[in-house]
């Protein structure tokens, strides 16, 4: 009989460990604590663009969305190119990028939205490249 009540109550405790993390994780999911945040993002934030082109004829075009920046890039010279870009979006993380472009070749570039930002400060540097 000891061996009864002892199995019983431990799948009672079991029972309970088990239940509880489940509630608690369930308030949290319908609390909207634990889903992915995704602020509502307007377009209603500042791009600033600092060009470092090194005499390259590179057209620089932002392309501003809902939670996310898209740089359109477009070789208009004769060489390969290769431009880094530097994303500061403060409070985020500052992000690194790289686009390879040959000559006559556009590409895009984008930057997601983590956190909520008012200003985009993006540096992008192009030299010529012989990869």
């Amino acid at each position: 009989m000891t061996v009864v009540a002892v199995a019983a109550t431990r799948s009672k405790l079991m029972a309970r460990d088990a239940i509880f993390p489940a509630a608690v994780l369930g308030l949290l999911l319908a609390g909207g604590l634990l889903s992915p945040t995704v602020w509502p993002q307007s377009t209603d934030y500042q791009v600033e663009v600092q060009p470092t082109l090194n005499g390259l004829p590179i057209k620089i075009e932002p392309v501003p969305f809902s939670g996310r920046l898209v740089m359109k890039l477009t070789n208009d010279g004769t060489e390969k190119v290769r431009c880094d870009l530097r994303y500061d979006a403060s409070p985020q993380p500052i992000r690194r990028s790289y686009v390879y472009l040959k000559p006559g070749e556009a590409a895009e570039s984008s930057f997601q939205a983590k956190r909520r930002w008012f200003s985009v400060t993006v540096d992008v540097t192009c030299k010529p490249s012989d990869k």
